[in-house]
């Protein structure tokens, strides 16, 4: 049916309106002054020609993706048909390189940038976007950790995109449990490590896209402990300086439910030549950056995907005819359109809600990113990564868990024809199966924010966290309603939440039966604080945000009820 349109407006209305985002950023002083005035006008003019290039080169390429899909043969991966071409035109226009500093042959811009433009192109392709969406991880990951030796050879290649990187954590008998990773690292006699093991589940091991890949793995050395703290970070290229081809093979690629634009293969190292990556045994801390990256990309595709969805069902929903709807209130001759109808209406509208606040999330956590890099103020710098380290979770599984049911709510749209492939809905659907469940699987995220983040410190960072979010917004009704239900929420963290989850009676896994329904809970309070930011900006007046603001208070926000009474029973029970 009709390829993925960025829709930049509202993307920058969010940026400039609702979020004051470029005069936020023009008090860094990265961005301001010294010829690297970075304004609004400046990063329109981005996000417009972003737009463009993922709509003309990448999303045109998304059904063959699916289609045709990567082949394996002699062990070497082709990629679908246009695939290299458009990945080629894209790092050498630079898109690879927003975020990345200039001395590393980056761009400098703003890591919002580069958040806005990975949102569409998992709209537009994702299968596609999957080769370059690690990038950006595996570039602060070498440029914070590897030697200079490494850097010299590898950083400028990772951050202009001339080179994509890989992500080489799960084993067969090892998923989330890192732990259990069994790859031997040998320590060579020229200050190499020879590396030997089984790696699966990774994006990109293998293809035609770019002529060398980086591999960032983990693995064990002879001496190291057992569990996590054994594991150190390695780096193995495709090809060596000289050209030699390192001793690491593709051995299968996986059947996919979706995805099938984006090779996800068995890696096998048979004694691959390779360098360490940090100091020994905090290989998880260097791996870290990489995957905290990921998953505020990942959550990024949530909201792209979600869009994708509504775009195909929104244009089916004004052209499709059935039955007369119900009422008077459609215009003459649009009564039998799709879209006349309430039901349709409902779920239109609804993922509407969740997209537009999404974005507000979203993109405000890219903007605390570059806050904490680049703020002369420590205290600014640590309220940044509160906010990122509490919301990052909450974006990745709240999104993509919507970006799912989302979408299997605008197949719906459809009707019978959604189920068929001629009109690519099922493909968005197929797609956004994936992304509940790597990069930290949802009910992970949630154990993240409660075990990890909100109990240790008797939830003193989440309270003042809400507590920020309120003294933000100002005294229209929209606003009040939104302070209204931070306040209560706090309130039953104090009273209720904290002091049953940390007594000493308590069932040892009486948080993780909570940790859902929590980070749920908190997701409600984050679009609440979002529209309130929209309608603060002038979006509420205008019919389609107000549609949008209203269906979120009818259809979404009445979960936020429902998740605290299951605690509420939860806590009564344990």
């Amino acid at each position: 049916m009709n390829h993925f349109q960025p829709r930049t407006d509202d993307m920058f209305f969010i940026l400039q309106q609702a979020l004051q985002a470029p005069t936020q950023l023009q008090t860094l002083p990265q961005y301001s002054g010294h010829g690297a005035e970075v304004d609004a006008d400046l990063m329109q003019q981005v996000l417009e020609e972003s737009g463009k290039f993922v709509a003309e080169v990448v999303a045109p390429l998304n059904r063959d993706g699916d289609e045709i899909g990567a082949h394996l043969r002699g062990g070497a991966v082709t990629m679908p048909p246009g695939f290299r071409d458009a990945y080629q035109a894209f790092w050498q226009a630079g898109w690879p390189s927003l975020a990345c500093a200039t001395e590393d042959g980056g761009q400098g811009l703003p890591a919002v940038l580069e958040a806005m433009l990975y949102e569409m192109l998992s709209a537009a392709n994702h299968g596609w976007t999957m080769a370059p969406g690690l990038l950006h991880g595996a570039y602060e990951c070498i440029k914070h950790h590897a030697s200079d030796e490494l850097k010299a050879t590898y950083l400028e290649k990772v951050a202009t995109g001339e080179w994509l990187a890989t992500m080489c954590l799960t084993e067969p008998h090892a998923g989330s449990d890192l732990g259990l990773c069994r790859t031997k690292a040998v320590p060579q006699a020229d200050g190499r490590y020879a590396l030997s093991g089984t790696k699966i589940f990774i994006s990109g091991g293998e293809h035609d896209l770019t002529d060398n890949i980086v591999h960032l793995v983990l693995a064990r050395l002879p001496d190291s402990p057992p569990g996590p703290k054994g594991l150190s970070l390695f780096l193995v290229p495709k090809f060596y300086e000289d050209s030699t081809r390192s001793a690491v093979f593709c051995e299968r690629i996986e059947e996919k439910m979706g995805l099938h634009g984006s090779p996800t293969c068995v890696m096998r190292f048979d004694e691959a030549p390779g360098w360490i990556v940090g100091e020994p045994g905090k290989g998880l801390n260097a791996m870290f950056v990489m995957m905290n990256a990921a998953r505020l990309h990942v959550g990024l595709q949530g909201i792209g995907l979600l869009e994708a969805a509504w775009q195909k069902a929104d244009t089916y929903a004004k052209e499709r005819r059935q039955m007369r709807a119900p009422g008077g209130n459609a215009k003459a001759g649009e009564a039998d359109l799709i879209e006349a109808h309430p039901a349709m209406r409902r779920i239109l509208d609804t993922q509407r809600a969740w997209i537009d606040a999404g974005r507000v999330v979203a993109y405000r956590t890219a903007v605390e990113l570059d806050i904490i890099k680049h703020h002369p103020d420590a205290q600014r710098r640590e309220t940044a990564g509160r906010w990122c380290a509490l919301v990052t979770p909450v974006l990745k599984a709240a999104w993509t868990d919507q970006a799912f049911h989302g979408a299997s709510a605008c197949l719906q749209v459809f009707g019978g024809h959604g189920y068929v492939r001629e009109w690519g809905i099922e493909q968005v659907v197929r797609d956004a199966r994936v992304a509940m469940i790597y990069e930290g699987t949802n009910e992970i995220q949630a154990i993240d924010l409660l075990l990890r983040k909100t109990l240790p410190d008797g939830g003193a960072a989440l309270r003042q966290l809400l507590a920020d979010l309120g003294t933000e917004l100002g005294n229209d009704e929209q606003a009040m309603r939104a302070k209204t239900e931070l306040t209560r929420f706090i309130a039953f963290l104090q009273a209720r939440l904290l002091p049953r989850a940390t007594a000493k009676n308590a069932p040892a896994d009486l948080p993780h039966w909570l940790a859902d329904d929590f980070l749920r809970a908190v997701a409600m309070l984050l679009m609440a604080w979002a529209w309130a930011r929209i309608g603060a900006a002038g979006g509420a007046v205008a019919p389609r945000w107000q549609t949008a603001q209203t269906s979120f208070w009818r259809w979404v926000w009445p979960e936020f009820d429902m998740r605290l009474s299951m605690m509420q029973d939860t806590l009564d029970r344990g």
